[in-house]
């Protein structure tokens, strides 16, 4: 009956992970690492706590414990990574991380004694590198992707500078940050220890997350350290250097975090490796153009590429030349620097790669794509609260009108349908407005 009791904590947390837009599929690999990350007694309660940010008030509630007990637990369990905690109109709030980019990396972004990292490591490999149906799920179950690439901004020239956005620079994300952390890399930190380290040997402690999970990762458990932005441009720089690819959080306010990947051990540029042409991860605006006068055929652009996009074919002024597959290419730019004839230049794309605008935006689209809005809106629980049913409510309204008729059905909400009439009205009305006045 022990073990019984033992297994079901651990399938209710399952459950519970699983509740969100973005999950884990169940697998015996995937029991194995809660039960490394979560004792049974965390994989209990944590299977009870809301999918949406809550309260210490509404933790103590759920448990059933007073608010000094659940106080303590909540802590714990941010020194453990397994929650992160942040601040919102005075009062602190709590929430769990999704697997990716969440607790799975956490674990592994500083060397820890009280959890056996090789172990983990091992697990992590079998369930990503060799089971996959969780890369899969991650990076293809939904059109609006988890991450998106940064373009390298020293390879663009005065001319196409004028023409960024500021999203689209990591510099600007390192310039509007409060709270900046520097943390180990996950994937190399995990490549080492299941006996596959770096093949270029990427540095380590350039894993870059801001604002709250900056703040909470750097104040409980250390795992990260908050830096000030001097050093978060020295990151990028060391990060250029070394040929990595900065991919952050798919939207354009706020990011939490910019990892700078290599491809041997990023899952994103393994997976974009292995099941090319599909993307796992949303592309820069930019894609590359090489000039046949100028390319020497040397072939460093193509070692240097990190989703194997680029091959040399015959032709040219020195009877090879390079060609860009620009199906795979993610316009990262890490060609051109490399091209020591300058034949590489980088040239916005005819079609503009579209970016969530935050967090919630991105939640919204991935749940509508993934048939999950209702779990977005309401958990296991109870009702969401009213201020996070608005945010998301707020975004289905801004959505184009096939995408709110997705919403619709899936939620199947007459306060959603009343809405999205309302604005209908409202938007013929306008429309209708405009066109007398002119």
């Amino acid at each position: 009956m022990g073990h019984l009791t033992t297994r079901d904590a651990y399938r209710n947390l399952e459950e519970r992970i699983n509740w969100f837009t973005q999950g884990a599929p169940p697998s015996e690999t995937l029991y194995k690492i809660l039960q490394v990350l979560y004792t049974e007694k965390e994989a209990k309660w944590v299977a009870l706590l809301p999918v949406r940010p809550f309260t210490l008030k509404r933790a103590a509630r759920v448990w059933g414990t007073t608010e000094a007990k659940a106080e303590r637990l909540l802590d714990h369990l941010c020194e453990k990574a397994l929650l992160v905690d942040s601040e919102y109109h005075g009062e602190r709030q709590f929430v769990m991380p999704p697997p990716m980019a969440g607790f799975i990396e956490f674990a592994l972004m500083r060397t820890r004694g009280d959890i056996d990292q090789k172990y983990l490591s091992e697990l992590y490999y079998q369930y990503m590198n060799v089971e996959e149906d969780f890369v899969k799920d991650l990076f293809y179950a939904t059109e609006t992707k988890l991450g998106r690439v940064y373009v390298q901004e020293p390879v663009l020239t005065n001319e196409k500078m004028n023409h960024i956005l500021d999203y689209e620079r990591a510099t600007h994300i390192v310039e509007e940050a409060r709270y900046i952390g520097l943390g180990t890399c996950y994937c190399r930190h995990k490549m080492y220890h299941a006996g596959q380290p770096c093949e270029i040997d990427a540095p380590w402690d350039v894993c870059l997350t801001f604002d709250n999970v900056a703040r909470s990762l750097a104040e409980h458990g250390e795992y990260a350290r908050l830096i000030s932005k001097e050093e978060a441009m020295d990151a990028l720089e060391r990060s250029y250097a070394s040929n990595l690819v900065q991919i952050g959080e798919n939207v354009r306010e706020h990011p939490a975090f910019i990892c700078n990947c290599c491809g041997c051990c990023c899952e994103a540029l393994q997976a974009a490796r292995k099941f090319s042409p599909m993307q796992p991860v949303a592309t820069t605006n930019y894609i590359p153009e090489v000039s046949l006068e100028k390319c020497v055929g040397c072939g460093k652009c193509a070692r240097v590429c990190p989703v194997l996009a680029i091959s040399m074919r015959e032709g040219g002024k020195r009877n090879k030349h390079a060609e860009i597959d620009t199906e795979i290419c993610l316009g990262c730019g890490v060609c051109a620097r490399n091209c020591p004839a300058k034949a590489i230049e980088l040239k916005r794309r005819p079609i503009q790669v579209i970016t969530p605008v935050n967090s919630t935006h991105r939640f919204v689209l991935q749940a509508i794509e993934k048939g999950t809005l209702q779990n977005l809106i309401f958990d296991n629980q109870a009702f969401a609260s009213h201020r996070a049913m608005a945010a998301v409510f707020g975004t289905i309204l801004e959505l184009p009108p096939i995408k709110q008729a997705l919403a619709s059905r899936q939620f199947k909400s007459v306060y959603l349908d009343r809405l999205l009439a309302m604005q209908k009205k409202r938007n013929t009305g306008i429309k209708a407005k405009a066109e007398n006045d002119f």
